[in-house]
């Protein structure tokens, strides 16, 4: 009879340090976007939110801030900045890619809401 109580206490402890784990790795960041218009909300988010490890992506448009929800045992913040980066948007300190940039429409491009 100890025995099972010893094994059903030890079972217990490994399920909480499990679940304390994953609450551990799951993390939320808010990065400063140089997006303009709709479309760049959902080109952002529709990346993001079908990136592994991100849990939530949505971007506020009057702030031009994306808040992301992240497991950052599968992806960590500098991925997320950079994948960002990549579609052609600034990300906090990390530059937009030219490359990115260029294949923008060009609203979303760079000032592009400002030209006409």
């Amino acid at each position: 009879m100890k025995n099972i109580i010893f094994l059903f206490i030890c079972l217990m402890g490994f399920q909480t340090a499990k679940a304390q784990d994953k609450k551990a790795s799951s993390e939320t960041a808010i990065i400063q976007t140089s997006a303009q218009c709709g479309d760049c909300k959902e080109r952002i988010e529709e990346l993001l939110n079908y990136t592994k490890g991100i849990t939530f992506a949505e971007l506020d448009l009057v702030t031009k801030k994306v808040t992301v929800k992240f497991k950052s045992s599968k992806i960590s913040l500098t991925e997320i900045k950079k994948k960002i980066s990549d579609l052609g948007y600034d990300a906090d300190e990390v530059i937009a890619n030219k490359e990115g940039i260029s294949k923008l429409p060009d609203c979303c491009k760079p000032n592009g809401m400002n030209e006409k």
